[in-house]
């Protein structure tokens, strides 16, 4: 496929990335950053250097870091893998954990709004009701939890001066994003079951249909996976079960999730269709 000049100065297609940093043409809709243009232009073209390849996958990992839940969830993982480290012990690990935790309160700054645009949204047709409530629940506990994290932030940062109220409001604030955790796995069980059960009339056939089935299936898999973590992580800050959940348990759960995090952000390429 040979992309021109006038390609690169006006996109006709998006342009998306697996983990493996390749480019995959989409579609020919919205326009992308010319800047994955450019990257895509060295990646077909016939005459690669390695100096052409480094430089294109510098660029996608610019568009990568360029998500600010990204840093995010980037910044989460050092956290977690700073506790895990630490096991609760003063030393530098544990500061790297308490300053990671306060600066990624700054990238959750008004996310809370998400969450209630999600919650007062019209469900998917054909949900059933019990998985309607339990999303909607999942919905205002997790913004419920990123608005008092936000007083949290304001407390930690000195900013309000109640330090008692400050450690209230952020153990209430644990316990809703548990809460969500639980409702988001049960929402993600309830949706294989019923994804299960459509892919065994198409299971012959195997089409296209049953291939996207398939694709979805494996991501709320993941999804599952990782809220069940979270359930664990949010049990290990709340100190419910400190004997066990220790805090290098914590860390180790909550890199984990965070890996998992990082690796969803990473935009799924459909099949290819290039002319």
């Amino acid at each position: 496929m040979h992309v021109t000049k006038q390609a690169l100065i006006k996109p006709s297609a998006n342009i998306y990335f697996r983990p493996s940093w390749k480019f995959e043409v989409i579609s020919s809709s919205a326009h992308f950053p010319t800047l994955a243009h450019f990257c895509f232009s060295i990646l077909w073209s016939n005459k690669m250097s390695t100096l052409d390849v480094a430089r294109a996958e510098l660029a996608l990992a610019v568009l990568y870091l360029n998500k600010a839940e990204a840093r995010d969830k980037i910044c989460r993982a050092i956290q977690y893998g700073s506790k895990f480290v630490s096991n609760g012990e003063p030393g530098t690990a544990q500061n790297v954990d308490k300053s990671t935790s306060l600066a990624r309160k700054v990238f959750r700054l008004f996310k809370f709004i998400n969450d209630l645009h999600g919650l007062i949204s019209p469900p998917v047709k054909g949900t059933p009701l019990p998985l309607i409530l339990l999303g909607k629940s999942k919905n205002a506990l997790l913004s419920t939890f990123l608005f008092l994290d936000q007083i949290v932030w304001l407390g930690r940062s000195g900013i309000y001066k109640n330090a008692e109220r400050t450690q209230l409001i952020a153990k209430i604030s644990l316990y809703c994003w548990m809460g969500s955790s639980v409702c988001t796995t049960l929402v993600e069980i309830g949706e294989i079951g019923r994804l299960s059960a459509s892919m065994k009339k198409l299971e012959k056939d195997k089409n296209e249909e049953y291939r996207a089935k398939l694709k979805n299936s494996n991501e709320r898999s993941l999804s599952l996976i990782k809220a069940a973590i979270d359930i664990v992580v949010a049990a290990g800050l709340l100190q419910l079960s400190p004997k066990k959940i220790t805090p290098r348990v914590t860390g180790a759960f909550g890199f984990t999730s965070s890996l998992i995090s990082c690796y969803q952000l990473l935009p799924a390429a459909p099949k290819s269709k290039t002319g």
